[in-house]
């Protein structure tokens, strides 16, 4: 029983992603309704089926003041697609400060981005326009939505309603 789970609030706004067996809970003790099942999947008991879910309604609204993507390792890489931004390589990643810490750069979502070990070795203490090494991209916070639309490993097609406009291809903010 694998997969992810779109939690919608009841004003149908996208809260969170779970598993499958966290969404049957949820489903099951009444505090959230299926809006959307996987087809041909089932979660099955000694004697029974149910549809496997694949986005489902909470009951009751949580008030969720500000939703933001936690600032970490594994999701600058997803932001980032997984490539050096200097030169585009898979090899080796770390993270590089735009704007250098020993120069006071400080470790934010705009300041952080994805490079080789040997792109930041050769960028060292120098600002990518200094050391000649233009950027993929600027680096930038994702949005919340943002985050599990473009760059959830789960995505299903039936999300896109929920998380806006469908995309034409995985990270394409990397291509403009």
């Amino acid at each position: 029983m694998n997969g992810r789970v779109l939690i919608l609030n009841q004003d149908l706004r996208a809260l969170t992603v779970c598993s499958v067996q966290k969404a049957f809970v949820l489903l099951y003790l009444n505090k959230a309704e299926m809006i959307s099942d996987v087809d041909d999947d089932y979660i099955r008991s000694i004697s029974t089926q149910y549809p496997m879910p694949s986005v489902i309604k909470l009951q009751s609204y949580v008030n969720v003041p500000y939703k933001n993507v936690a600032l970490t390792r594994q999701n600058l890489f997803k932001r980032d697609g997984g490539v050096c931004q200097y030169c585009g390589s898979h090899r080796d990643l770390t993270l590089d400060h735009v704007f250098p810490r020993s120069r006071g750069g400080t470790t934010t979502w705009d300041n952080l981005i994805t490079a080789c070990k040997r792109c930041n070795a050769r960028k060292g203490s120098h600002t990518p326009e200094e050391a000649n090494m233009p950027l993929k991209y600027k680096a930038f916070k994702p949005s919340f939505v943002m985050f599990l639309r473009d760059f959830s490993d789960h995505k299903r097609n039936d999300w896109d309603h929920y998380l806006g406009t469908k995309r034409s291809s995985k990270n394409n903010h990397l291509d403009s």
